[in-house]
């Protein structure tokens, strides 16, 4: 797939909005920002890792450094449909993202230990993360995202994710996109992605409508809400204590 970005280097801001705080960001920002050329679509993704969690367990302990690798889709897929297989590490602040695309079916294969036909630099990047975590997949986690680019910079980018959910079971991106809400309804997800220093009237905005910025990781809410909030993570907490 030509033309398709395999690598990003960004800063990411996360805030969680009420709706008149949205419909009051829309409004405001509408001067400056366009829809994204796709502008309304759900994203789906599953995330890898270790048996015992410890990927986000430490990406939760906020080091100057961390990673975690997921597949991500653009919608349900089939066997021969195209998803992306991404390393996310964030160091000092900034979020760094590579990526390759592949066939589902072809992607299944390659977390599985199968080489891929044309091996990349990102591929032996992957490669070599499975070898060391030897992760499997854990969550589905999927959400509705409208999408807006900066009129006179476009790589400043604005989404807003709705229905964020997630299943445990059926880890699959080729089973479909449904799960259990993972927050309130009403809850909108705002992420701000930008390469530098956000501009005026956007920081105007956000004070305006007592906006502030959240440490916020939709992996991470599931693990601490779900796994360790749950029934899960009693019987989790259990097994840890014993081992120990």
């Amino acid at each position: 797939m030509s033309g398709i970005q395999s690598c990003f280097k960004r800063y990411e801001k996360k805030y969680l909005l009420n709706y008149d705080q949205y419909m009051a960001v829309k409004k405001g920002m509408a001067p400056y920002m366009t829809a994204d050329r796709f502008s309304n679509y759900t994203i789906c993704n599953i995330y890898y890792d270790t048996p015992t969690w410890d990927l986000i367990r430490t990406s939760l302990e906020k080091p100057v450094y961390k990673e975690k690798l997921r597949v991500r889709s653009y919608g349900p897929v089939s066997h021969s449909d195209n998803v992306f297989i991404e390393i996310k590490k964030k160091y000092d602040g900034v979020v760094y993202k590579r990526r390759v695309t592949m066939r589902a079916i072809e992607a299944e294969r390659f977390l599985k230990g199968a080489k891929p036909k044309d091996e990349s630099q990102i591929h032996r990047e992957i490669e070599y993360f499975m070898d060391l975590y030897k992760p499997e997949p854990k969550v589905f986690i999927g959400y509705d995202r409208e999408a807006y680019a900066g009129k006179e910079n476009s790589e400043l980018r604005i989404t807003f994710d709705t229905n964020l959910r997630y299943r445990e079971h059926d880890v699959d991106l080729r089973a479909g996109d449904h799960g259990r809400l993972l927050l309130p309804e009403d809850t909108i997800l705002m992420e701000i992605k930008i390469p530098g220093t956000a501009p005026l009237f956007l920081a105007d905005l956000l004070s305006e409508n007592n906006i502030t910025s959240t440490s916020f990781s939709k992996y991470g809410t599931y693990y601490k809400n779900v796994v360790l909030g749950g029934i899960r993570g009693k019987e989790y907490k259990e097994e840890v204590f014993r081992i120990a």
